[in-house]
């Protein structure tokens, strides 16, 4: 397997007034194609500032970061929402959808932004993987929060991404919901997906391959 993401001594500092913090102290990490990865720690850890690093939604202060071989953290913004577009989904806690606008109107929504525009009939396949095909004409303020969740997920893949960075996707989730939600994930990722996955929970956090625990910046 190819390494597809290599972060090299990354470090974040956050600037307030004059008092200087460090969110992330030299991090080094390298995923290969196809993994399956929890990172996991307390609030205030840095999850979420590697999630957006690793997510070209943020810049480290110090250090590189290789995405398929390319050093990414150096490029230009509109580079970066391009790279970011074609091969990076992103699936968040607080869904990000439009609340009066249909699941397969939510789906293609991506596909508004790119060069490379994505067919109804695929939108339609992915909608009906995550197991939604009977709602597409529904609005996604007429679903239930593990249906919400669905579609955040099928908006993710639709543009065929070689990375999903999920950030607490069960958090709001019951028992049941969360399970399916990460049985949907552990198939995304059979089919050659790497997938990044935060969480505080143990339970979800055992159906990734390895667990990344993150204490005051550091990998620990």
């Amino acid at each position: 397997m190819i390494d597809i993401i290599a972060l090299k001594k990354i470090t974040k500092k956050y600037q307030t007034g004059e008092e200087e913090t460090s969110a992330l102290r030299g991090i080094d990490l390298t995923l290969k194609k196809g993994d399956f990865v929890a990172i996991m720690g307390p609030s205030g850890s840095g999850k979420s500032t590697l999630m957006h690093i690793l997510g070209l939604l943020d810049r480290p202060s110090n250090g590189s970061y290789l995405l398929g071989g390319e050093d990414v953290s150096k490029l230009g913004k509109t580079k970066q929402a391009a790279i970011r577009n074609k091969q990076i989904g992103f699936v968040f806690l607080q869904f990000n959808l439009l609340p009066r606008t249909t699941v397969l109107d939510n789906v293609v929504l991506p596909t508004i932004y790119s060069k490379v525009k994505v067919t109804e009939k695929r939108a339609r396949e992915i909608i009906k993987e995550v197991g939604l095909i009977d709602r597409i004409k529904y609005k996604s303020n007429q679903l239930s929060g593990g249906q919400i969740q669905r579609v955040a997920i099928a908006r993710a893949l639709v543009m065929d991404p070689s990375i999903i960075l999920a950030d607490e996707p069960t958090g709001n989730l019951d028992s049941k919901n969360s399970k399916e939600i990460m049985d949907i994930f552990k198939r995304i990722n059979q089919k050659g997906a790497t997938i990044i996955l935060i969480t505080h929970e143990e339970e979800i956090a055992k159906y990734a391959h390895r667990i990344i625990r993150l204490k005051d910046g550091q990998i620990i």
